[in-house]
């Protein structure tokens, strides 16, 4: 009998050591009995420190993770993951259980087979595949009439009518009053707005009308002359107004000038004259009036906390900007702009993965551009690692990122296994995709690859959509 037993222990571990998988064999508890014999390569520690080690402590330890025997106890149950080990490979894990006569665990298997090549290989793939997105972005901008500024993002349809009214209006003298969220990029249009008018070559001077206190508002925007007033600096100084001669004058948060304010303004506008504080000089100024806001003019009208005169003397050409939800097509650019402006900005070389871009397309973005830009800036500050994945987004919940599934589904060889997971991507990707095009942007794959293993497995459901 010790002899058997002896033969027995030997196959067993040639069994082990010549499949060429890298196998650990637990007993109920998770105390490993078994390793191959090349675990350092895989795990940085070798087999005999493995045996007798808790597959508990290997977790918390980061000598892979998760732990697929824990998961097996647990759930009772052969179970699939990728794992991540101490040396820094990702690996595809199979544990099985083992159960004696009562129906109780007795031994855990796990098979493990090296997947980092293959997650570099995609990885490579996917960048790609970002190229080729940017790529497209590119060409569908030139097909816009017109020449566009590089900080002006006009994929969609929304923002292309926009940019065709910027056009048609910015070599006139008309004022312009762009509406529209805050972050929605309206500063931006004013600049092009200048940029393309006659006046170009001479200053545009932006005013923020919700920064300026009203006790300053008239010494800013008028000017004063040496001694106008206490604490009135000796040498006087030019206003912002008469700054904007022969140029643009942008008064951005136009809705929020006090009453007091909006006359002073209103008999500017009107005369296209200013008097300095402390002077009887008249000075004649000539400027192109642009102005936003993020209110309801016409309602402040309503309400009475807006001059009605004021309101039509700037409301000649409105300009709506739609926010960023309503121009999702716009997203992928402005992503791609923002990281590679920040990435020159700071040396980084980060990247994005596609399931971050879905992600950001399913945001309503409160803050719209800007709150995309200030994001895109704190990921490429804040990330250690180079790719950009969902989980590090503060908007996506833990519970909503699609991990790789686990799957259930017996397996006699490690190809079968490799296979059941393929398919339980296919079949997530067919329930969350209205076509194989989306499909094969949602899965990091071609539209004809997607096609052929939607065949292989016979998920026809989304093939007649």
């Amino acid at each position: 009998m010790d002899e058997q037993l002896r033969l027995l222990e030997m196959e067993i571990e040639g069994i082990i050591n010549e499949s060429g998988e890298n196998i650990i064999v637990t007993d109920s508890e998770g105390i490993i009995l078994r390793a191959v014999k090349n675990s350092k390569e895989m795990y940085g520690i070798s087999s005999e420190e493995l045996v007798g080690a808790s597959v508990k402590e290997l977790e918390q330890k980061k000598i892979f993770s998760p732990s697929v025997t824990l998961s097996v106890l647990q759930q009772k149950a052969p179970i699939t993951f990728m794992q991540k080990t101490g040396t820094g490979k990702v690996i595809m894990t199979r544990g099985i259980p083992l159960f004696n006569e009562d129906n109780e665990i007795i031994r855990v298997i796990s098979f493990s087979h090296d997947m980092t090549e293959m997650e570099d290989l995609k990885e490579q793939y996917e960048q790609l595949q970002q190229k080729m997105m940017r790529y497209e972005s590119e060409i569908e901008q030139l097909r816009v009439r017109g020449s566009v500024p590089t900080d002006v993002i006009i994929n969609s349809r929304p923002m292309q009518k926009v940019w065709e009214l910027v056009n048609k209006v910015a070599r006139s003298e008309a004022t312009v009053v762009l509406q529209g969220e805050s972050g929605v990029g309206k500063t931006v249009f004013a600049k092009a707005l200048h940029s393309g008018s006659d006046r170009r070559e001479k200053p545009m001077i932006e005013v923020n009308c919700g920064a300026i206190p009203q006790s300053l508002f008239e010494s800013e925007m008028f000017g004063y002359e040496p001694g106008a007033f206490t604490g009135a600096s000796a040498k006087g100084k030019v206003g912002l107004i008469e700054l904007a001669d022969q140029g643009t004058l942008f008064l951005d948060e136009v809705g929020e000038l006090p009453l007091s304010i909006q006359v002073k303004l209103l008999k500017v506008l009107q005369e296209k004259k200013i008097t300095r504080m402390g002077s009887t000089k008249t000075r004649t100024v000539n400027f192109r009036l642009v102005a936003a806001t993020n209110r309801n003019l016409e309602e402040m009208v309503k309400a009475g906390t807006f001059r009605d005169d004021l309101y039509y003397r700037l409301n000649v050409v409105p300009i709506s900007i739609p926010p960023l939800r309503e121009r999702k097509e716009d997203i992928h650019q402005l992503t791609e702009t923002f990281l590679r402006v920040f990435n020159e900005k700071y040396g980084s070389e980060k990247t994005i993965h596609p399931s971050t871009l879905k992600a950001f397309w399913q945001h309503d973005w409160p803050g719209n551009v800007r709150e995309l830009e200030n994001l895109m800036e704190r990921l490429v500050v804040t990330l250690e690692q180079k790719m950009i994945l969902p989980e590090y987004l503060p908007f996506v919940q833990k519970k909503e990122i699609d991990h790789v599934p686990e799957v259930d589904t017996p397996a006699s060889s490690l190809q079968e296994a490799l296979e059941a997971v393929e398919k339980s991507w296919l079949l997530r990707a067919s329930r969350n995709c209205k076509s194989t095009y989306e499909m094969a942007e949602y899965l990091g794959l071609s539209q004809p690859t997607v096609f052929r293993r939607l065949k292989k497995y016979g998920i026809n459901s989304i093939l007649n959509r």
